[in-house]
């Protein structure tokens, strides 16, 4: 004789057990009755904390079912050592987001002067950029910067971010940014005659950067007064290996490339 349950729900009604999964730092989840979307920053006894694209951190119970991964419920549990988890960061500072796609690239862009500055950029930034879907481009030089905006046509949904070498009071480059007057165009620089000059000397293992006299090209000049051979790619490349995160360069270009990336990615920006 056939037993039957008395609970007569179908199976495919019945709500499945989420699996569970650690809440290692850096994992992004979504609370689905808040909608809060956010990074595992810390995970304690009975609680995990997330922290959004914004900086804004938001605690939640750990119950069953009670986060969506990729979409999907899971279980949240603390990781198998039992410490607070702590947050992976990117080279920028920001914190990392393992296994996520990078973002189809917008219509809006950054544009920097040289291949040296679009390097520095991606090896501080590049994580951050391939999230936002900001695709950062090199111009070799900005005399004909008024011209470039004008044939890129900046709008609100394509905005355009110029970072600019040496921008100072009455050097060439201030005049030139001057010309640039479109809404939608953001021109910043730095304060350094070349990008070199924004990693910290320490990094690079020098007391300092070497006064270069007037008319003398200014990598090459710095090579010799540092006793380096004259090949200013090689060079370039013993610098760039010096830079791990944003602690190895100076403040003066950190605040201007956050603030190209805040404005190409700003509410409207494609």
């Amino acid at each position: 004789m056939r037993h039957y349950s008395p609970d007569l729900t179908p199976p495919w009604k019945k709500q499945q057990p989420a699996p569970e999964v650690p809440a290692e730092p850096g994992l992004v989840v979504e609370e689905p009755g808040s909608g809060f979307c956010g990074a595992v920053i810390r995970c304690e006894a009975g609680t995990v904390t997330l922290e959004d694209r914004f900086g804004k951190h938001r605690a939640f119970p750990l119950q069953p079912r009670g986060f969506l991964l990729e979409g999907r419920p899971v279980t949240l549990v603390r990781p198998a050592s039992g410490a607070p988890a702590r947050p992976a960061r990117t080279a920028s500072g920001s914190v990392a987001v393992p296994g996520v796609r990078a973002r189809v690239a917008r219509a809006s862009r950054i544009y920097v002067e040289g291949r040296h500055d679009a390097e520095l950029v991606e090896r501080v930034w590049g994580d951050d950029l391939r999230i936002e879907g900001v695709v950062v481009e090199y111009l070799e030089g900005v005399d004909d910067l008024p011209a470039i905006v004008a044939d890129f046509a900046p709008g609100p949904d394509a905005r355009l971010g110029v970072l600019v070498d040496h921008l100072v009071e009455g050097s060439k480059e201030s005049r030139i940014a001057a010309e640039v007057t479109d809404a939608h165009t953001l021109v910043v620089g730095h304060p350094y005659i070349d990008i070199w000059e924004a990693v910290k000397p320490s990094s690079v293992g020098i007391p300092g950067w070497p006064s270069v006299p007037r008319g003398q090209d200014w990598k090459t000049g710095v090579c010799r007064a540092l006793g380096w051979p004259e090949n200013t790619g090689a060079a370039w490349q013993r610098i760039l290996s010096r830079v791990r995160s944003y602690k190895d360069l100076e403040p003066a270009l950190l605040g201007r490339v956050e603030e190209l990336i805040d404005f190409v990615t700003a509410n409207g920006a494609a």
